[in-house]
């Protein structure tokens, strides 16, 4: 009986968590309170909550100590990266978020993510003004800086590949390139990317005032002409044949985004589009966050190259905010004033509040100024852009 009681003991949570090391306590406890600061965040200041609580949820669960809900070891072989997984020993040996987590493995949810959000997204200012595509092209100058950047700082290039994405700042891109490239690196490069993301209104507003005048700032832009339907049928399908051409690895995502955005433009499947907009997409988001949260175990999580992924992040999304700005400056000028330098910093992909902030800014200027449609044009267009940026990445080292 009393065997008994002891192994019974033996294999609670609790006897687990203070009958090991000193340093693994620890760490536990970290992350225990890094959890507490990603709830936070997501409840009661409602950064990115949708994404942000799942994934607070999946790195409270893999860190609780006994309960082997996740284990990396089945997807990253270290004696072996290249050795693909098997899925029979998960089937055998895996956790419950095992089973989860192989939908970002076979990059499933991603790419289902992008239909919903194709869906959601108006392509008609891009359409209108073919211009924005130069701001959302001119956004990624913080994917290729940090790429430079991680590399001085001793990542190989896998890993700067995929640490460079964040500056695109689009979560679902940023998971597809790590899980191919870098997938031990993914707990912390989709915290950066998610948290930047969130954090898009504290962080913009001040490199806007400081790359733009106030007399930049209250220029007025002209009304954007009107978008047959027609237009808005060809444009996913030209977008897909032409982006695919050129760049295969990148027709993973860029097709899934055009077909969501054709379910929802061609004005006869409008229940389909319903559906991945709300139920698919929400599922797939609860589905991806715990996933991807599970990955951040206390051993893989709580290193010196999470801090740099951070550091690099945040200089990645401030360096593409920078590089929308200066080419906003650049049309500016040649449009001879007309057009509004502060719809460059939509470029980066987080739609739409990239396109909000802009609006926001603008009209602190002036309170009738109106550029949320104007800046959808490069927020739609980074969309494309980052895409295209993960599909150059994945041709290069996938």
């Amino acid at each position: 009986m009393l065997n008994d009681l002891l192994t019974l003991w033996e294999s609670t949570g609790i006897a687990k968590l203070f009958g090991g090391d000193l340093l693994s306590f620890g760490k536990t406890m970290l992350m225990y309170v890094i959890v507490a600061v990603l709830v936070y965040l997501a409840i009661v200041k409602k950064y990115e909550p949708l994404l942000l609580l799942p994934i607070a949820v999946g790195m409270f669960l893999t860190n609780l100590p006994g309960a082997n809900l996740f284990h990396m070891d089945l997807f990253i072989h270290e004696d072996d990266p290249s050795m693909p997984i098997l899925l029979q020993q998960v089937v055998e040996e895996g956790g419950f978020i095992d089973f989860l987590y192989l939908g970002v493995k076979l990059g499933i949810y991603p790419a289902i993510i992008f239909i919903g959000v194709g869906a959601m997204t108006d392509f008609s200012p891009l359409i209108a003004n073919p211009k924005s595509i130069f701001l959302g092209g001119a956004a990624q100058l913080g994917v290729f800086a940090a790429f430079l950047a991680a590399l001085l700082l001793g990542f190989d290039e896998l890993a700067a590949a995929a640490i460079a994405i964040i500056g695109g700042a689009d979560g679902p891109t940023a998971i597809m390139v790590t899980k191919e490239l870098a997938p031990h690196l993914l707990g912390a490069i989709a915290i950066a990317a998610y948290s930047y993301m969130a954090l898009i209104p504290m962080i913009q507003p001040p490199l806007m005032k400081l790359m733009t005048t106030k007399k930049e700032r209250m220029i007025r832009m002209e009304q954007l002409a009107p978008v047959s339907k027609l237009e808005k049928v060809v444009f996913p399908l030209l977008v897909i044949l032409i982006v695919s051409l050129l760049l295969p690895d990148a027709a993973t995502l860029i097709g899934c985004l055009m077909f969501g955005n054709l379910l929802n433009v061609c004005g006869v499947t409008e229940r389909l589009s319903k559906t991945v907009q709300n139920e698919l997409m929400n599922i797939t988001t609860i589905l991806l966050g715990i996933s991807v949260g599970a990955t951040a175990t206390a051993d893989a999580f709580l290193k010196l190259e999470t801090v740099k992924i951070i550091v690099l992040g945040l200089c990645a999304f401030m360096l593409a905010t920078l590089g929308g700005l200066i080419g906003g400056k650049i049309l500016c000028k040649l449009s001879g004033g007309k057009i509004n330098p502060l719809i460059g910093s939509a470029g980066v992909s987080a739609v739409p509040m990239a396109a909000r902030v802009a609006q926001k800014v603008g009209q602190e200027e002036d309170p009738g100024n109106f550029l949320l449609m104007h800046a959808m044009g490069p927020n739609v267009a980074g969309v494309i852009g980052s895409a295209i940026c993960a599909g150059v990445f994945l041709a290069l080292f996938g």
